[in-house]
């Protein structure tokens, strides 16, 4: 039996994993996407997809901050306040582009997952889809994903 090695990986320059996200990429700072970079996109990547969520936002589906999809499967990062020449889906504020952390005050530390999906197909996806739209069209092509997650907490 092969062993499949996954081998995408996403990380920020800006912070690590469970670290917190500095403030100028939150609504309290320059509200401004962080630095990403990325590796190891599987072979036959046709695509990437980025999602940026806060499941633990106070809300049914936590809070999405970011969505951008088409993403050449050549491209190996996004500096910070990078992503508008993508195509952009909406965020929980029905708004396209990046919106930065802001959890409610005395709320607790919240986790910001950046997803980066790798898929086996080109999709033609129209601007201003939200996550859940995005993710029902995605669903049958991601070959595979990787996280990283920031903390903030006001």
């Amino acid at each position: 039996m092969a062993l499949n090695i996954k081998n995408l990986r996403i990380v920020s320059p800006a912070f690590n994993t469970l670290e917190q996200i500095p403030k100028r990429y939150t609504s309290e700072g320059e509200n401004i996407s962080p630095p990403l970079e990325w590796s190891g996109v599987p072979e036959g990547t046709q695509q990437l997809v980025l999602i940026c969520h806060d499941p633990d936002a106070p809300l049914v589906c936590g809070f999405t901050h970011w969505i951008i999809y088409g993403i050449e499967p050549t491209v190996s990062q996004l500096a910070q306040a990078d992503g508008s020449k993508l195509i952009e889906g909406i965020n929980s504020n029905n708004e396209p582009g990046y919106t930065g952390p802001a959890p409610p005050a005395g709320h607790g530390p919240h986790h910001y997952y950046f997803w980066l999906y790798a898929l086996n197909k080109k999709l033609d996806l129209k601007p201003g889809l939200n996550r859940e739209q995005l993710l029902d069209a995605i669903a049958e092509h991601v070959i595979e994903q990787a996280r990283l997650v920031g903390i903030y907490e006001r």
